[in-house]
């Protein structure tokens, strides 16, 4: 059985193994910034939170870890490339992709190296975990064409997964399984204790974000102009949500009966999770590859325009929003009273209670 989050942590890309985006933690209307780290390059992936710590990675490839109460460095570790993907926090460890293909395992309480495996290209989305047989195993993605598993203690390889082309984003963990789409245009679904293929359905385009997985239902969108949602049991299209030419590169939140994506149409959009027919959308000025996430009644998301916004989930109100100047690609990272995100100016910003 795997656990979500609770309302103090947030170990993952949206923050569960079945990417969901959502969290019981709720958020002020009108947070406040509380502090600011200035990391060495562009920030893309989404930040961990546990053990009171922030972890994520930058452009520069230095991992860090800092307290969520102040911001201040902990430690931090140098990686041999660029750090883009999210991390993942798991009974102490953290995993994290580079640049230049490898899956770091790093010990969160002082970022000493545990193991190091290699990949043949560019690691991109997060990782995730699952439990197997007893053992906890570590899937990732990575532009080699290939879903990795490896034990999470050792980093030795469990099983490899061919497809047809690079996986930018984290395949979601639910029921044994891993979900996720690539640059192939298909959404796959492999059996973690052997591997195997289980299903591949026809995503029409290439997928450049995660798969979002609830109940019998996977949610994702593609490069073209679609999003979509694929009935697991049945194998086929559920339905189809087209509003004008334009991709969802982000990754989906799912809460209840609604499902929230971004699109470059400089759109955030809510949809009815069993029939993808809209409940409201909200105009930013620039494209949204930020994945929202949804905090109790509210939700927050960034988008190239250089602001992070607080929505009403019910209505999509802007309650506040916060002008960062530089696009903002990451998801948040929420826990109780506070958020992080990152931004392409470098900067790491803490919003919350004062």
């Amino acid at each position: 059985m795997l656990h979500a989050q609770t309302a103090d942590t947030w170990p993952m890309f949206q923050g569960n193994p079945a990417l969901t985006g959502t969290t019981t933690a709720t958020l002020p209307e009108r947070p406040a910034l509380l502090w600011t780290f200035k990391a060495g390059g562009d920030i893309k992936g989404a930040a961990a939170i546990a053990e009171g710590k922030v972890f994520f990675g930058a452009a520069d490839g230095t991992f860090h870890a800092l307290w969520l109460s102040n911001g201040a460095p902990v430690w931090s570790y140098k990686a041999s490339n660029a750090i883009e993907a999210p991390a993942l926090y798991h009974e102490g460890v953290l995993y994290v992709g580079t640049f230049d293909g490898h899956l770091l395992a790093l010990k969160a309480q002082d970022g000493q190296l545990l193991w190091k495996y290699a990949t043949e290209e560019k690691i991109t989305g997060g990782a995730n975990y699952a439990r197997v047989q007893g053992r906890t195993v570590i899937v990732v993605g990575s532009h080699d064409n290939r879903l990795h598993c490896v034990d999470a203690a050792t980093g030795k390889s469990n099983w490899v997964y061919e497809t047809g082309n690079y996986i930018n984003g984290a395949a979601a963990v639910a029921d044994g399984r891993a979900y996720f789409g690539g640059c192939d245009a298909l959404l796959h679904v492999v059996d973690l204790q052997k591997g195997e293929k289980i299903a591949q359905l026809d995503a029409t385009a290439f997928v450049p974000g995660s798969v979002a997985v609830s109940g019998n239902r996977a949610f994702f969108g593609q490069a073209e102009n679609s999003f979509l949602c694929m009935d697991l049991n049945r194998r086929t299209n559920l339905w189809v949500y087209r509003e004008r030419s334009f991709g969802y590169f982000g990754s989906p939140a799912v809460s209840g009966e609604r499902v929230l994506f971004g699109g470059r149409d400089r759109r955030v959009h809510c949809v009815e999770a069993s029939t993808g027919k809209s409940i409201w959308h909200f105009a930013t000025r620039g494209k949204v590859d930020s994945s929202p996430v949804v905090a109790g009644d509210k939700v927050v998301v960034g988008s190239d325009d250089g602001l992070v916004y607080l929505l009403s989930l019910e209505n999509g109100k802007q309650l506040w929003s916060y002008e960062i100047g530089r696009p903002i690609k990451g998801a948040a990272a929420v826990v109780e009273g506070r958020f992080v995100i990152g931004a392409d100016d470098g900067v790491l910003y803490c919003f919350g209670v004062k």
